[in-house]
Order: structure tokens, then sequence, then C-alpha cells
């Protein structure tokens, strides 16, 4: 990945990309020759939901980010975006206007997951499944459709079996609706970005909750196997005891990489990219490519 800096502004009045999504990628391909990457590879892919019903905590941002980190070390990544906002789309160059194939075709019309994945221009390797505003309306969508929680899992089951990525990061809502039990039920992992600041587990509690229900009648599989800690700032004492308190609650599971507060990290998104690709040598940057090789480095730990 280059540390060259070609950053374009995203224009918030008109499309990022005034041309369609492109076709299928064959290289995605199970039967597709890959080189040996950088990062350690899974035995079998890695489906990990980016999930905290607490807004504002840096769960797109870390998702993204934390994709764009294993992708760049020769991974095969695949971001599903389940959030209507979009944001995870807009900050890897998707097109996800309104009409454009997406999350809510698969999951409300049943469409193949391939028929709408994009690659992200800055980074080799990294796919997206976009989320357009129709996904808005996915939650009254799904009231009526058989097995509406299993949605998601059916689709990943079916794209499985002919395509192949070795992670699968996917972004929830902010929210614990219809959406992110979906993506719950279809993930094998939990990822929960917490803030260190105030009211740092505000919202953790309820999440825990549902995942037990999700993990007793949905998926017995769904492990909560990482906690990142974002937005720390060095130079408060309130950073350090949130960040002490969440490693006594989560001792196992919480990454040593701390992602600090960035200007860098905010400013990426308005241009369209991952702060991996628009200034790669910052601080934030670093401490997501620090966090995506600890994640690869567990992932096999755990094998």
């Amino acid at each position: 990945m280059s540390e060259t800096i070609s950053a374009r502004r995203v224009a918030f009045d008109e499309p990022e990309i005034s041309s369609s999504p492109s076709e299928a990628p064959d290289d995605l391909a199970i039967d597709v020759s890959r080189e040996t990457p950088s990062l350690p590879r899974p035995d079998e892919p890695r489906i990990l939901v980016v999930a905290n019903q607490k807004g504002g905590v840096g769960k797109t941002t870390t998702a993204v980010n934390v994709a764009a980190g294993l992708a760049g070390g020769g991974l095969r990544v695949l971001v599903i975006d389940m959030d209507p906002q979009g944001n995870a789309s807009t900050a890897l160059g998707a097109v996800h206007d309104e009409g454009v194939q997406g999350t809510y075709e698969v999951l409300v019309d049943g469409s193949p997951i391939i028929d709408a994945v994009q690659r992200c221009p800055d980074v080799p390797g990294l796919w997206v499944l976009p989320a357009t505003i129709d996904l808005a309306g996915a939650e009254v969508g799904l009231v009526a459709t058989v097995s509406r929680e299993t949605r998601l899992r059916s689709a990943l089951a079916t794209f499985f079996d002919r395509y192949y990525v070795d992670y699968v990061l996917i972004d929830c809502p902010p929210s614990l609706g219809l959406l992110t039990l979906n993506a719950l039920v279809g993930a094998k992992e939990i990822m929960i970005p917490i803030q260190c600041e105030y009211y740092a587990l505000e919202g953790v509690t309820q999440l825990l909750k549902t995942i037990n229900l999700v993990k007793g009648r949905l998926n017995d599989s769904l492990t909560l196997t990482t906690v990142i800690l974002t937005m720390f700032d060095g130079r408060t004492n309130l950073s350090a005891q949130v960040a002490d308190e969440v490693r006594k609650h989560f001792a196992r599971e919480v990454l040593e990489t701390v992602i600090p507060r960035s200007v860098r990290i905010a400013e990426a998104p308005s241009y369209g990219q991952t702060v991996l690709s628009y200034q790669l040598a910052s601080v934030g940057a670093q401490q997501y490519l620090k966090a995506a090789q600890e994640i690869a480095a567990r992932g096999v730990q755990q094998q």
C-alpha cells in the first residue's frame, strides 16, 4: 500500500462515482490460486460482526479500517454494510446510490451476495456489499418474511459454496433490531468497539444479553472474541481509567492495540477512503494496521 496520498473529496450533493458497479469479480472464485499473504490466513473464513448499540464509538471506522488492514496484508476481505446510513460503503468508495443492488436486495429479495459486491478502488483484496437508503425499509420488509432472522446466514452459505474470502466483517447500525439480529445470526464472532470515554460500557450490557439470547436460540457458535478500545486520549486520566476498566471486564478479549483520537481518522471518510489509504503514515492508520495484525494472529491461535 503506497504512502502517496491521492485523496478524493466526496461530493455529498452528487454521486461520488458516476459509473455503475462492475461485474461480479471472478477472482473471488474458490479455485483461483492465491499468493501467500503476509498476514496469517485462517483455515476457514472468519465472519465477524462489528456491533455496539451505542452510537459514536467508532464502530464503522473500526470495521472499514480493520478490513483495509487485513486486505493490505494479502487476505481477501468482504465488508457487509448493514447500516442504512451507508457510512461503511462511503468509506470504501462503493457506489450506493438509490437503486444500486446491495444489502437490501440480499436480505429482502433473496438476491445472491455476489451480484451486488463491489471492489474497493483503493485496496486490492477488499470488497464491499453496499447499503443504500432502501435498507432503511428492511426492518418492515422482513417482518412478514419466513426465517427473517436467518436471511444473511443463508445468503453467506450460498456465497461460500462458490466463492471465498478469508474475512467477512459486518458493520451494524447502532440498534438491536432485525438488521443487527441478522448479522448476529450470520456471524461466528463478535467484535465490540468501546470508546475510552465516560459511560463506555453503557449499552454493552444490553448487547451481551442479546448475544446470549441469540446463542441460546439461533446461533450457538456465536462468540465474543474481540474488544477494541477506540478514541483513546493519552493526555487524560479518564481514557486510562476507562481502558483499565474495560480490560478488567474483558481480560481475554480486549486487544493490546488501542486506537487513538485522530484527525486523520476523522477526515478519511469525507474523501471516500479508509485512513490507511488516506494517510498511511498517520498514527491512527498505523494503530489500525497493528489491530488488524493482532486480530489475524489471534484467529490462527484460536484454531
